[in-house]
Order: structure tokens, then sequence, then C-alpha cells
């Protein structure tokens, strides 16, 4: 017996899995060049000396990405439902700060757009969760 994939759940897939590549990749940046990452995320860093932190940050949000990964490879969308809202938390801090720096608009809106990303992970991955225990 095969167990063929909803479109819903490829949907909510290929939602997860940008996610994760996006946070790989700023985790890399961040750990990789800490000052171009900082003035692109709109906190731009007041001395060099403060790339330990943006290294930091690149280093946890590098764990977030292999462990939604490993998630995703499970299929524990259950999970990945409750980590996309929970996760809210992130861009809205990263907004308000990104605010705070006088960032560009741009670069604020990048964090409103990752709200409502997540916001709309989270409501897929509810409707496939729910799929999932109707079958």
């Amino acid at each position: 017996m095969t167990n063929k994939k909803s479109k819903l759940e490829n949907t909510g897939f290929v939602l997860v899995l940008l996610m994760i590549l996006l946070q790989a990749f700023y985790g890399t940046f961040a750990y990789i060049d800490p000052t171009t990452f900082s003035a692109v995320r709109g906190t731009e860093l007041f001395s060099p000396q403060d790339a330990d932190w943006a290294k930091i940050y690149g280093s946890r949000t590098i764990f977030i990405a292999l462990f939604f990964g490993f998630l995703l490879y499970t299929r524990n969308y259950s999970i990945l439902m409750w980590g996309a809202l929970l996760g809210i938390v992130m861009p809205i801090t990263d907004g308000i700060l990104a605010y705070q720096a006088e960032a560009p608009f741009k670069v604020v809106f990048k964090h409103i757009a990752t709200i409502a990303y997540l916001v709309v992970t989270f409501f897929v991955l509810k409707k496939v969760v729910a799929q999932k225990t109707q079958d």
C-alpha cells in the first residue's frame, strides 16, 4: 500500500523546506560574514568586536534549520505547525530591532512578510495534521 501525499501536504512540505533553506542560508551567512549579515538584517554592528554576536545567532539558526529539517524528514507536521506559529517571535523581535535601528522600510517589511509566511505555514500544516488524523 502506497501512502500518496496530498497536494496540501506537498504545499506544507515545500513551505517548511523553503523556511529551512532560508534559515540555513542566514545561519551560514551570519557565521561567515557577520558584518554584512547584520547590515542586511537591519542592525549594523557598531564594532567588528560585536561580530561574535552575529556568529552566535548563526550557530543557533543553523541548529534550528537542522532540527526543523529532521522534523520535516520524519514528517512530524504537528510539531512543525507549532514551530511555525511560535517562531513568529523571531521576526517580530527582528522587525522591532530593525525599526529601532532606523533600517530602511524594505528591511522592516521583510520581517513583516516573514510573520505572514509563518502564519500561512501554520494554517497549511494545521490542515495537513487534521487531514492526516482523518485518514
